[in-house]
């Protein structure tokens, strides 16, 4: 599973567990095709990003004009908390590409307006990272 797949599947993951509270596990589970295995790039960001939610949602809060973390669309609060986990502790990416993969998964999940959406709210938090 190489790393865009791996956002893609732990972005599905995090949706789950918000709108399901489902556990960690199960929703890793959940969203692997037959045969696939969840890489540890894949279980660290859903990890991670559930982990740190506390660290993570006044960063996302401080960066919204306007909304507030609830009134968000789910997919692209996933996202958003995802990146920005990466972003934040994840040493060995470069920030650039955790911020444009966020936007193309918006865009693929959301449309047009997640994309520009997520691009809004991503480079308003990289100012506080």
């Amino acid at each position: 599973m190489n790393r865009r797949v791996a956002r893609l599947r732990a972005a599905q993951a995090l949706y789950q567990i918000d709108l399901t509270e489902t556990d960690i596990n199960s929703a890793i589970e959940s969203v692997l095709d037959e045969g696939e295995t969840a890489s540890d790039f894949m279980t660290n960001l859903v990890r991670g990003t559930v982990e740190q939610k506390h660290v993570i949602d006044p960063l996302i809060s401080a960066s919204l004009q306007g909304w507030t973390i609830d009134r968000m669309g789910l997919v692209d609060r996933a996202i958003v908390r995802m990146s920005l986990y990466e972003m934040k502790f994840i040493e060995d990416i470069p920030v650039n590409v955790t911020f444009n993969e966020g936007i193309e998964l918006a865009k693929a999940f959301g449309g047009e307006e997640s994309g520009k959406f997520v691009n809004g709210v991503l480079s308003k938090a990289m100012e506080e990272i």
